[in-house]
């Protein structure tokens, strides 16, 4: 069975057990606040998921299906399949990192799309000041200590969350495969997302930042699932491969996605996510990364919750700007 199957059943259906550092949360608003801070909106927003009714996110309310209109559907994406019939608080979990659509002028959700980063089996678990477990040759940051108590080599775990500077995913939201209760064992497939470098006929590394920043993993492939690929493209593979054999997973497929940091051109948009470049420049005229995604302030930039001075690495951010070329132009930062 699919990686997108397999998650499609545990939420409609039959036993989900989801990891309890991450509860489902209830938020009353009046959806009148815009996203973006100001009075044309974003068009675009990106982040955690913090509570439902409709959904939340960057403390603004995406109002969805009947809260927009009577018979209005907003378009719910699961890991590539549509389930729109699906009520918010049954498909989502608070903590996913998710992209919703809406327009320039409201907060009207057209479209709340959710993928994962990787799911997969538990390789090894790790104690320490940062508590992480090892899936896919991938390092997941588990920073709720009870959670990380409860999980188990070869548990197999679907992991959303943001990338920091060192290329390891900290996981905002987790949940696993209960196989010995939902009767689906053994899980044969498993996947994981990330951006292609060092691509040759017969494999690529993949990692969760764009080009050979942080950890990666080789992937292994046949001419024609390797078909069209080049590097810096952003792609799903599917493996048979519990974890890396010699640090190398060998690919069933490889699906081609977008980001979720590439925006269309000239879109105002909101991206969440940990610092992952250094930032270069003086004062408030600043380049650096956020998720991989480059993002320049000027002069015009306003910053809340903090300075320009304190943009560093793996620090937490909210950029409201504008995308210009492959590169995010700031409005507003907030830092969280």
């Amino acid at each position: 069975m699919s990686p997108k199957r397999q998650t499609a059943r545990f939420l409609t259906g039959v036993l989900l057990l989801t990891l309890a550092s991450f509860p489902f949360s209830s938020c009353g608003g009046t959806g009148t606040d815009l996203a973006g801070g100001g009075s044309s909106g974003t068009g675009v927003s990106t982040g955690t998921i913090t509570g439902f009714g409709s959904v939340f996110m960057h403390e603004v309310e995406f109002l969805t299906d009947n809260n927009v209109a009577p018979g209005f559907v907003t378009m719910k994406m699961f890991n590539g399949t549509g389930m729109s019939s699906m009520m918010d608080w049954n498909l989502f979990r608070v903590g996913m990192v998710v992209i919703i659509h809406h327009s320039s002028s409201d907060n009207n959700a057209q479209q709340i799309e959710y993928r994962d980063n990787l799911q997969g089996s538990v390789a090894a678990k790790i104690p320490g000041a940062d508590n992480t477990v090892t899936i896919l040759g991938h390092t997941v940051v588990v920073d709720n200590a009870a959670l990380f108590g409860s999980l188990n080599l070869n548990d197999v775990m679907a992991v959303s969350g943001f990338v920091d500077s060192s290329g390891r995913i900290r996981a905002s939201y987790a949940d696993m495969v209960p196989c010995s209760v939902m009767m689906m064992c053994p899980v044969t497939e498993f996947e994981v997302k990330g951006f292609v470098s060092s691509l040759s006929p017969s494999d690529l590394r993949l990692g969760p930042l764009p080009g050979v920043t942080g950890a990666v993993v080789t992937v292994s492939f046949a001419p024609a699932v390797g078909a069209g690929l080049a590097d810096g493209m952003y792609v799903q593979v599917v493996t048979t491969d519990p974890q890396p054999v010699s640090g190398s997973i060998g690919a069933t497929r490889i699906n081609k996605l977008t980001p979720r940091t590439a925006f269309p051109e000239k879109a105002m948009a909101d991206l969440e996510g940990l610092v992952t470049t250094a930032p270069s420049g003086s004062g408030t005229v600043l380049s650096f990364a956020v998720e991989g995604k480059r993002v320049q302030t000027d002069g015009n930039t306003q910053f809340a919750g903090g300075t320009a001075a304190g943009i560093g690495p793996d620090v937490k951010l909210l950029v409201q700007g504008t995308e210009n070329g492959g590169v995010l132009s700031a409005g507003k930062i907030i830092f969280r």
